[in-house]
């Protein structure tokens, strides 16, 4: 990343929270406002991600609760779960990899499932799952990719409903197109629900002191609980005046039209469609400012070529 840094003489801000982005329609640029030093850009482009901030469900008895509650961007390791009994509400890749490392650490874990969830291999045939299934889909239709991948998932797997692990009725491939929701790839923890030492439970109704009742009934004990909750777009948080992001923080349009917004704005990272997304995303801004710089320099021989990128991280 550094090499690729300095080839292209990119010389990334750290450490710098925006606070406010609005356009400036007398001037014509994009101002970024940060805790230090205010931006102004022909050209900004939002690359912060469908993932920004953490998701907190509402659960009543929060306060109640005398024991720990964290979200999983602030689990470290298991090590400090040691012989407790955790509940980790939330089954998608963060709530299984969580629940298998603190099994790893001597833990008791117990997991929410609330709603149905592919769960898929990590590889097939010694390759990526998610490798086999974008290189069948150049050759054939989604929903019998969709059947192939489930076909061998039954086969390598097992019956997961079986586990309390129940199937959506649409494809995994097309219900990530559709709703943005990944399929979980599988990297042990499976065999530990299988084994009893990872416990699938109901939805969470109500928190207490001491644990947690649960939608069937059921009322456990536990000393932690660790929300696998996912993560959502913060966009609307810092982006004024601009009515292209809806109020989840996504871009309006759908994709594959998604990339690019009024007076210079631009998207990258918000198609649902992982780095495939990201990747057609970044062709179509690069090739587009390129021929707007291209137009501004045959015409004029002093201007500035600024293009503010904001995103959280490399």
């Amino acid at each position: 990343m550094e090499s690729y840094a300095s080839h292209f003489r990119i010389h990334p801000k750290f450490n710098q929270s925006v606070k406010t982005t609005e356009f400036d329609h007398i001037k014509g640029v994009w101002r970024v406002q940060t805790e230090e030093l205010e931006y102004h850009s022909r050209w900004l482009i939002v690359a912060t991600g469908e993932n920004a901030e953490p998701v907190i469900p509402d659960i009543a008895g929060y306060e109640k609760f005398r024991g720990t509650i964290l979200h999983t961007s602030e689990y470290k390791s298991g090590s400090k779960f040691k012989n407790q009994r955790v509940l980790v509400i939330g089954c998608g890749n963060s709530g299984m990899e969580v629940s298998l490392d603190l099994c790893r650490h001597n833990a008791i874990p117990h997991m929410v499932v609330r709603n149905t969830v592919h769960v898929l291999p990590r590889e097939m045939f010694g390759m990526s799952t998610f490798g086999i299934a974008m290189a069948l889909l150049k050759w054939l239709p989604l929903r019998w990719v969709d059947k192939f991948l489930l076909l061998l998932a039954s086969f390598i797997l097992g019956n997961t409903d079986q586990l309390g692990l129940k199937r959506p009725k649409t494809g995994p491939i097309e219900l990530k197109n559709v709703t943005g929701k990944t399929p979980v790839l599988d990297v042990g923890a499976l065999s530990q629900i299988k084994s009893g030492k990872i416990k699938v439970m109901e939805g969470v109704k109500e928190i207490t002191r001491s644990g947690v009742k649960f939608m069937d009934g059921q009322e456990k004990k536990f000393e932690s609980i660790i929300l696998a909750t996912g993560y959502k777009s913060n966009v609307p948080t810092w982006l004024k005046g601009c009515d292209f992001f809806t109020k989840d923080g996504m871009p309006a349009p759908p994709f594959p039209d998604s990339w690019k917004g009024g007076n210079g704005l631009y998207t990258v990272g918000f198609t649902r469609r992982g780095l495939l997304g990201t990747a057609s995303d970044a062709v179509k801004i690069a090739r587009d400012i390129g021929d707007q710089w291209k137009t501004i320099t045959e015409n004029s021989k002093s201007c500035d070529s600024h293009v503010i990128i904001l995103g959280r991280s490399w």
